[in-house]
């Protein structure tokens, strides 16, 4: 397995570049750079490809309603020509909070929206002349729409890379299907390796079939927290405002695709539990609510015998990307957490 981790700033993204440096040096391979609705994530790329030389840089994810299809594919050409062939370009759809109320947008066919989305950016990758006409994109606009002075272009730089690849975040069963289907790889959140059949065996089952085998094999970028030590309680413990975040918090009730993931792995009543005092504002409360088995299962803590274990777990089901986020005593430790992690999935 790769080593992946998604970019953490609280105020400043440079310092947080930083660490990166120090990361790639001791073995990290790729970065996921967030975008939600805080900095932008191209930016961000563009600095992290000049401060470094090995690493991949991904956008981990860049919506799909706040940009056209053209734009993104510009996006990912520029990147991977700064970065020298290092770009990865992680896709999705968001939820309805963000894309209607951060960026004024009707959020309609996002499964729809998104697969529309990869077949042009591959085809604009490819230098195609850009004639697409679906239920969300249609290149150009047709007659009666706009101007009517629209014609068919292709993208006027040559890309470093015509096959950038493309990563999507999903988590329903039809987002999930296509995604194994035709993306190059897939970005799950709070995965469980010993569950993830549960949810979506059949799903990928369905969507592996169908796959391009030009595209190889599926890459999952999934993981967790990894902290090595005894204290295995007071460890997991910092794990918990961020799972009460998501499933509690991200998405109005009956509306949130993190509340209904924990309701599939079978942690229903806990999943109504923490949504419930997470919007009645009482935030410790509902982390305090968050099932440890999940936390467990869902993360790599605990002696290095058993973070070794969950390492196994997570290869056998199927990640080809482990997803860190370390945590050590001080963050002067990470790049060491690092470099025994690569020792340990190499």
């Amino acid at each position: 397995m790769k080593l992946s981790t998604l970019l953490q700033y609280a105020g400043n993204p440079r310092e947080a570049a930083d660490e990166v440096v120090a990361l790639e040096k001791a073995g990290l391979d790729t970065v996921w750079v967030p975008e939600a609705y805080g900095f932008d994530s191209p930016t961000l790329m563009g600095y992290l490809a000049a401060r470094t030389e090995s690493i991949e840089i991904g956008a981990g994810i860049l919506n799909v309603f706040s940009r056209t299809p053209s734009a993104l594919a510009q996006t990912a050409a520029g990147l991977d020509n700064v970065s020298q062939g290092r770009a990865a370009l992680g896709l999705g759809a968001s939820g309805p909070q963000v894309i209607e109320g951060f960026h004024g947008v009707p959020y309609s066919k996002p499964l729809t929206r998104v697969s529309e989305y990869v077949d042009v950016i591959r085809a604009a990758l490819r230098r195609e002349v850009l004639e697409y006409d679906g239920k969300t994109v249609t290149l150009p606009l047709p007659e009666g729409q706009g101007t009517g002075l629209g014609k068919p272009l292709k993208l006027l730089t040559k890309p470093e890379r015509a096959d950038v690849p493309v990563w999507i975040a999903s988590l329903g069963e039809k987002s999930v299907e296509h995604t194994a289907r035709s993306a190059d790889g897939w970005l799950p959140f709070l995965f469980v390796p010993e569950l993830h059949e549960r949810v979506w065996g059949d799903a990928l089952a369905r969507g592996k079939a169908e796959r391009d085998a030009a595209l190889g094999p599926l890459q999952i970028s999934a993981g967790g927290m990894v902290c090595v030590g005894e204290d295995v309680k007071g460890m997991l413990d910092l794990a918990r405002p961020t799972v009460a975040l998501y499933v509690g918090g991200m998405g109005a009730r009956g509306k949130n695709f993190y509340n209904d993931l924990a309701c599939s792995y079978g942690f229903e009543d806990a999943a109504k539990e923490i949504q419930d005092l997470y919007l009645d504002g009482k935030k410790e409360e509902a982390a305090a609510a968050v099932p440890t088995e999940l936390l467990e299962l869902g993360n790599l803590v605990g002696p290095e015998s058993y973070v070794k274990e969950r390492i196994a777990a997570f290869e056998e089901a199927g990640v080809t990307h482990l997803q860190i986020a370390p945590v050590a005593d001080s963050p002067d430790q990470v790049p060491a957490l690092v470099e025994r992690l690569k020792g340990w999935v190499s």
